[in-house]
């Protein structure tokens, strides 16, 4: 039995977008040692668990993780071969960052990447930074052609 305690319609907004983007959103039955509950990465593709997902910004956000990582690289996410290290620190920032735009571009309420149960007790700071025109990592995101300084959280591309 599905417990969804979020909005049907997000979800399908959020997924309809990551879709169009080129990142497959998968639906399958995902066992509970997933990083996040309801959600694995496997190359450029998202496996979903709609009866475990609590967070649908989660996609959003493992989206972000997805876009941000250099193309040689993505058919390695989620498989032994995949780095270590990954995600390094710059690579999470700009994947928060990328989820940010992504939140605007769907016309979301911060909160629902930036929920009370993510990110280290520190949803509430990157909501006060982002919606005060704070973007740390922006610099990164640039760097990897996404936008401009000026334009975002306005993005020229998507993926990397």
């Amino acid at each position: 039995m599905m417990q969804t305690t979020y909005d049907e319609a997000i979800l399908n907004r959020i997924v309809n977008f990551i879709n169009s983007i080129q990142i497959d959103v998968i639906p399958t039955r995902l066992n509970d040692d997933t990083f996040l509950p309801g959600l694995h990465l496997k190359g450029q593709a998202i496996l979903m668990d709609k009866s475990k997902l609590k967070y649908p910004g989660d996609l959003l956000h493992e989206a972000g993780h997805i876009a941000v990582t250099a193309p040689q690289e993505r058919s390695k996410i989620g498989t032994s071969e995949m780095e270590k290290s990954w995600p390094c620190m710059g690579d999470e920032i700009a994947a928060i960052l990328w989820s940010y735009a992504a939140l605007h571009h769907l016309n979301l309420n911060p909160d629902v990447v930036f929920h009370p149960n993510g990110y280290r007790d520190a949803s509430n700071w990157f909501i006060e930074q982002f919606t005060s025109e704070v973007y740390m990592g922006l610099p990164l995101l640039v760097w990897m052609e996404f936008c401009d300084t000026e334009t975002f959280p306005k993005m020229k591309k998507w993926l990397r």
